[in-house]
C-alpha cells in the first residue's frame, strides 16, 4: 500500500485545494479575497501604511475631580535658566511633559505655541518638561518646528517631575489654575490652539 502523501510542504501555510475549511466557509473565502484585493491595490498605487495621514489631534481635556494641589518644581530651561512652578502664581499654566522621540509631542508643540502667542499678556504660561534629554538635542529639534517655541522649555533630566505628577505617558499636559490646583489633564496629542481648549483657558483665567 502506498504511503500516505504529505498535505504541506516544507514552510508553506497554504491550505490544500480540497480542505474542508476552503470548501465549506465562504465568508472566510470571501473575507480573504477581499484582504487581497485591498493589498493588491495598495501596492499598485504604492501606498504604504506609513504614508496614510495621521489622524487630527483631538482638542479634549478631561477634568480632574477633586482638584488637586499641582506639585511645585524647580528645573533649569535649555538656555539654564531656572524656572519653578511656584514663580508664576495668579497664572493659569499649561504644563506639558513630553520628548523629540514621541510623535504627537512633536506634532502638537506648534499649536502650543500659537495658543501661547494669541495669549501673551494675559495671566497665562506653558511650559513644557522634556524627559531626559539634553540642551543640544531640544535646540536642534526646535529650531525645525513653525513656529518655534518661545515658552520656557524645561530640561526633566531623570523625570524626577513627570514622576511627581504621575505621568502615565508622553505627550501629557496638566492646566493649572490660579490657585495651583490641577484642573484638567490631557494624555495623548492635543490641538491647542482649538477654539474650545482657548475658552476653557479664557474661563480658568476670569475665575
Amino acid at each position: 500500500m502506498a504511503k500516505h502523501s504529505t498535505l504541506f510542504s516544507k514552510g508553506s501555510s497554504a491550505l490544500p485545494k480540497n480542505s474542508p475549511s476552503r470548501l465549506e466557509n465562504p465568508e472566510r473565502r470571501n473575507a480573504l479575497i477581499t484582504l487581497g484585493g485591498l493589498g493588491l491595490g495598495l501596492l499598485a498605487t504604492g501606498t504604504a501604511r506609513a504614508d496614510l495621514p495621521e489622524p487630527p489631534l483631538t482638542h479634549i481635556l478631561a477634568p480632574v475631580k477633586p482638584a488637586r494641589p499641582a506639585p511645585d518644581f524647580t528645573l533649569a530651561d535649555t538656555e539654564g535658566k531656572i524656572h519653578k512652578l511656584s514663580d508664576y502664581p495668579g497664572k493659569v499654566v499649561l504644563l506639558n511633559f513630553w520628548a523629540t522621540w514621541c510623535p504627537p509631542c512633536r506634532r502638537e508643540l506648534p499649536s502650543m505655541e500659537k495658543l501661547y502667542q494669541a495669549l501673551k499678556g494675559k495671566p497665562f504660561q506653558v511650559l513644557a518638561c522634556d524627559q531626559q534629554e539634553d540642551a543640544d538635542t531640544l535646540f536642534a529639534f526646535t529650531g525645525q518646528l513653525d513656529p518655534a517655541p518661545t515658552f520656557p522649555v524645561l530640561l526633566d533630566s531623570n523625570s524626577a517631575v513627570s514622576k511627581a505628577y504621575g505621568v502615565p505617558g508622553l505627550p501629557t499636559t496638566f492646566l493649572i489654575d490660579k490657585t495651583g490646583q490641577i484642573a484638567y489633564r490631557a494624555v495623548g496629542g492635543r490641538e491647542f490652539d482649538h477654539p474650545a481648549i482657548h475658552a476653557l483657558i479664557e474661563k480658568l483665567m476670569a475665575a
